[in-house]
């Protein structure tokens, strides 16, 4: 395999194909990106924009579709963004296993067979060993649901800043007064204590008592994609280097002999690994909006804050008075140092009231 490769780094390349290449490269980097930012807005709580969005097309392209046909996918999309279902749990699955069936099929033995060392080789499964687990425990685990049994010691835990959260607001559907930083999920139909997010990739609520789990996932799985992509991307420069690719010349179109550059390179690999280019490519998408989402997080715990308060915080103003209360520094008033922000969510806060 590696000899007819370096018999091809040889051969000449017009400059019409690099441009077709990269074109194609382009398209497929834009379809990638743009499914991956659309699947992470539906669990950033965007599903009001996806509806005014529906709803647009269905005014634009209603006249022309049977009316069976639009009740069809308007129950469809309904049960998919607005109910708890199994879709995204399924699709997160199915592209695990796509990267890891092609991490095994193709990079793994090319690896072994270039000698490297079987223990970094074995890394990314290790990791998602570790990942499976969360991912149970973020699927299963109570996220903090406040019941008639637990609603009255839930009260006492957190004050009432008088701008999120105010005093004796009832939930319309649970019909029990809302503890400072819950939240009833209209997709669980439950409130939640210190609710963060629905996230639609575990089917389940983002609260006080899965949250630790939750970033732990988050966590594993940036490393699961780095260690994937690091393996694969030293497996490429490795059979780069000895195909002497970065010395090969190709003729022009005025017939000198130019050397190669990087796009002739990544070209060649493509044409020659096009799976794992294209595995590749998506775990590196991966790895970047993954890195940016779980800073995201972790900066909110650092700061004690939730999503959910992230997302309102531009909405709610105080007025001209003195009634708003005094906050510290990071402007929150539930942030009380990184140290006990950690241990809030390391060991939550469930039975006492701690601000005052």
């Amino acid at each position: 395999m590696i000899e007819g490769f370096r018999g091809l780094a040889q051969k000449s390349q017009s400059q019409r194909k690099e441009m077709d290449f990269l074109i194609l490269f382009l398209i497929y980097v834009a379809l990638s990106l743009s499914c991956m930012v659309v699947a992470i807005k539906f669990s950033r709580q965007c599903q009001e924009c996806f509806a005014r969005i529906s709803h647009r097309m269905t005014q634009m392209i209603g006249p022309v579709i049977p009316r069976w046909l639009q009740v069809a996918v308007q129950m469809a999309l309904h049960r998919l963004i607005y109910q708890r279902n199994s879709f995204f749990l399924a699709l997160h699955l199915v592209l695990e296993v796509a990267v890891y069936g092609e991490y095994s099929w193709e990079v793994f033995p090319f690896c072994l067979e270039l000698g490297f060392t079987f223990s970094i080789l074995l890394l990314p499964y290790i990791l998602m060993l570790g990942k499976m687990y969360f991912f149970y425990l973020c699927c299963t685990s109570d996220p903090g649901i406040i019941s008639i049994t637990n609603h009255k010691r839930l009260l006492k835990v957190y004050a009432y800043d008088g701008i999120l959260y105010q005093r004796a607001c009832i939930c319309s559907t649970c019909k029990l007064v809302k503890p400072a930083r819950s939240k009833h999920c209209r997709v669980c139909n439950r409130c939640v204590h210190r609710f963060d997010h629905h996230c639609v990739w575990v089917n389940n609520c983002i609260g006080a008592l899965n949250i630790r789990y939750f970033l732990l996932y988050l966590v594993i799985l940036l490393g699961m994609a780095a260690a994937v992509g690091t393996v694969t991307v030293s497996f490429l420069v490795h059979v780069a280097l000895m195909s002497n690719l970065p010395q090969a010349m190709y003729v022009n179109n005025d017939g000198e002999h130019v050397p190669v550059g990087i796009l002739f390179i990544v070209q060649k690999l493509f044409l020659t690994f096009p799976r794992i280019l294209f595995m590749l490519g998506f775990t590196l998408l991966s790895f970047f909006l993954l890195a940016g989402y779980t800073t995201f997080h972790l900066f909110l715990v650092m700061t004690n804050r939730t999503s959910n308060e992230w997302y309102k915080k531009n909405n709610y103003r105080c007025h001209g008075d003195n009634s708003c209360p005094k906050r510290p520094r990071w402007g929150h008033l539930y942030h009380k140092g990184f140290i006990t922000n950690m241990k809030e969510i390391i060991c939550p806060v469930t039975s006492q009231k701690i601000f005052r």
